[in-house]
């Protein structure tokens, strides 16, 4: 006997078919194939294509907010900057299609949501710990997004298997510059913000 669908169960098996093959083949055929009806009755609990990807970024966030929220606590400068950026690479590894889901642009619901001010909030914990001054912790958010999610999609990508040393030591590396770039995070030049 099938399960009751709702919201969130198609958005669950979205998920898991996202990290099995991958965000890019998710789609409302084959989540429906996967929950074994047709695709016009999943419309009842996702509005489109868009929506349920959508809703796979909201739980992505969500969960990686979560993670991120128990590894920094208590923890401040270099020390929270590795637990946050470790997560992230733990996450990319056990869940690569909600990481994926999170490199894309998220619809108005999802930039919104208490899943995006959590995880934005885990940013800014992590931030505290150094001399960046509010109105600039944006770009600072900024740079340790690209920097993390960058390192993140060449790795996943094989792109660090060619020459040594390992990607692990580059990774701590990473981080360690990381940290002594937000140390001495410099001042904005004049009539810039």
């Amino acid at each position: 006997m099938r399960a009751t669908l709702t919201a969130a169960t198609v958005v669950a098996d979205a998920a898991a078919l996202a990290d099995e093959a991958g965000f890019d083949l998710v789609t409302l055929s084959a989540v429906a194939r996967r929950l074994g009806v047709q695709a016009p009755s999943l419309y009842s609990h996702v509005r489109d294509l868009e929506a349920l990807r959508d809703g796979v970024t909201a739980l992505a966030l969500g969960e990686l907010a979560d993670r991120v929220a128990v590894a920094i606590a208590g923890r401040a400068g270099l020390e929270a900057l590795r637990a946050y950026a470790a997560v992230y690479r733990e996450y990319a590894r056990e869940a690569p299609g909600r990481w994926q889901s999170l490199q894309r642009r998220a619809g108005e619901a999802v930039v919104r949501s208490g899943a995006a001010r959590n995880m934005s909030a885990q940013a800014g914990a992590v931030l505290r710990g150094y001399p960046v001054p509010e109105e600039e912790r944006v770009h600072a958010v900024r740079l340790l997004g690209s920097t993390i999610n960058g390192f993140l999609a060449l790795e996943r990508t094989g792109n660090f298997d060619h020459s040594a040393p390992a990607p692990e030591v580059s990774w701590d590396r990473t981080v360690v510059a990381l940290d002594a770039l937000l140390r001495a995070w410099p001042a904005p030049a004049a009539g810039e913000r």
